[in-house]
């Protein structure tokens, strides 16, 4: 290893970076490609006093990304077991904290998915975004480490440490090299408990988001997705932006985020799910020092139930654009409803993909659009069918006329025995093969549980899909559709038949 310190020792001290870098590309060469090797002698050069610290850290961040690749093809020559056949575990560790667990020594990769009951649902009124705003705070420096610290820490183990939040959920993922385990832990325990939340930092976030919701009001997709929810569920938590506004942002405080952490970051509702080269035992031992310090219970605003506002209604929002986005949807059906594996079967031959019957009639018959889909949405207090396009301007009423005939004629008539067929053994082949790494069988297997399946659902999965009968399609079909649709239109010109006023309030059950 003479080589490779003498290496560093001279691009550190070379005169200019891009000597640097030279001598960093002339060193890989002569003494074997491998990617160990090539993160050392890339990283290096970034570490001279002249680079600056966003660079820095913008090209580390890709490179934690690149590094996890290399070495996920670097072994893509073996044998891999079929992840979606290995037995799921349900783990419940020393201190009681549980988890479904594949262990999967096919590469020397950990991957975690976890979630906590809560989500854009207890951001406080009047100021939506504050979970969203500790997502993207809470990994900007923990315990001793400040954001530069911290973040240098993930880069130079390769560990990727991320967060977001949904509807009901506080969620994170981490993935790591397993020799890398217990310091990606203890970064990820240090972000849950100890986050600073300095004020810097949170300044520096708060510019970014509120660039990013200007942005928003001039594009079509997140324009017709907020009116659309407005639509839906008016005043509810629901009908809220789940990443603020350009008004409420600006309010949200230190206070309130660290109010959000105490409130929503405990044990009592904590789901997690972890694929990966380690064994129970050493997973059980993580988990407890990772999650065992958290809060007991949580402390939470309730929720009320809620259906979607009724279709049909219609509204339009003028935006100078060169393509109109057109969302449409209406009420769904929740993941414990006895129909909903018809109306996930069924929403399949309307909407899944380019087989649909939307994608035939808009897109291959007419022209009118590149592409068109439609999807189920379930949330704990409520669930939605949303679909989505894009077309000319001067299409849009045609557009809109085919998909509101379309879906009509489903809600009527239901799918054929043909499709029905078809769309079954589509959704059989295509779960298993979706479940092509680790980290996606993480999580597939934190949706199960926070949809309340069993550990073995993977299992049984096809055989209920299966079962599906054409009379439970129809019924389904019916259900989903036939009041019609709620759509919302952004672009240039209104349609030629005025837009219906969205004043019908959404009713809580």
């Amino acid at each position: 290893m003479t080589f490779l310190k003498i290496a560093a020792a001279r691009m550190l001290l070379a005169p200019t970076f891009r000597s640097s870098c030279s001598i960093a590309a002339a060193t890989f060469t002569n003494f074997g490609k491998s990617w160990a090797l090539a993160n050392l002698l890339i990283l290096v050069p970034l570490y001279r006093s002249e680079v600056p610290d966003r660079i820095r850290r913008l090209w580390c961040r890709g490179f934690r990304s690149a590094v996890l690749g290399i070495s996920l093809a670097t072994m893509a020559v073996l044998p891999v077991p079929s992840q979606a056949a290995a037995r799921i575990q349900h783990l419940i560790s020393p201190g009681g904290i549980e988890a479904w667990f594949v262990q999967d020594a096919t590469v020397p990769l950990v991957a975690m998915e976890f979630a906590m009951y809560g989500g854009a649902a207890q951001d406080p009124d009047g100021k939506a975004g504050v979970g969203n705003m500790v997502a993207d705070l809470i990994d900007e420096g923990s315990a001793d480490l400040d954001s530069r610290a911290f973040h240098e820490h993930l880069d130079r183990r390769a560990i990727e440490l991320g967060f977001s939040v949904t509807r009901d959920y506080f969620r994170g993922s981490l993935r790591m090299l397993k020799d890398n385990k217990d310091e990606a832990f203890e970064l990820l325990r240090t972000s849950l408990t100890s986050p600073h939340f300095d004020s810097t930092d949170v300044e520096r976030i708060r510019t970014q988001l509120m660039s990013g919701l200007r942005r928003e009001t001039t594009s079509p997709g997140s324009l017709a997705s907020r009116k659309f929810l407005q639509i839906a569920y008016g005043d509810h938590p629901y009908g809220r932006p789940a990443g603020g506004t350009l008004e409420s942002v600006p309010t949200i405080t230190i206070a309130d985020m660290k109010d959000y952490v105490a409130r929503v970051l405990t044990r009592e509702h904590l789901k997690i799910a972890v694929v990966g080269d380690i064994d129970a035992a050493s997973l059980g031992a993580l988990l407890d020092r990772t999650f065992g310090g958290l809060p007991a219970k949580s402390r939470l605003t309730p929720v009320s139930e809620i259906e979607a506002s009724k279709p049909p209604q219609r509204e339009f929002i003028t935006l100078d654009v060169p393509q109109t986005v057109v969302t449409f949807g209406g009420p769904g059906i929740k993941r414990d409803d006895p129909d909903f594996m018809a109306a996930y079967v069924v929403n399949h031959i309307l909407g899944g993909g380019s087989g649909s019957r939307l994608y035939r009639e808009v897109r291959e018959k007419r022209g009118l659009a590149y592409s068109v889909s439609g999807s189920l949405t379930w949330m704990e207090h409520s669930a939605l069918f949303v679909g989505s396009t894009g077309t000319r301007a001067d299409r849009a009423a045609e557009t809109v006329e085919a998909i509101t005939n379309e879906v009509h004629r489903m809600a009527e008539n239901g799918p054929t025995a043909q499709e029905l067929d078809e769309a079954k053994s589509y959704l059989k082949g295509s779960r298993l093969l979706s479940l092509d790494t680790s980290s996606k069988l993480a999580g597939a297997l934190l949706q199960y549980q926070l949809d309340g399946l069993p550990v073995d659902y993977l299992e049984r999965r096809n055989a209920l899909v299966d079962a599906v009968t054409i009379d439970q399609t129809k019924r389904a079909a019916h259900r989903l559709w036939d009041s019609g649709l709620l759509t919302v239109i952004v672009g240039r010109a209104p349609l030629t038949a005025a837009a219906q006023p969205a004043s019908t309030e959404p009713k809580a059950n």
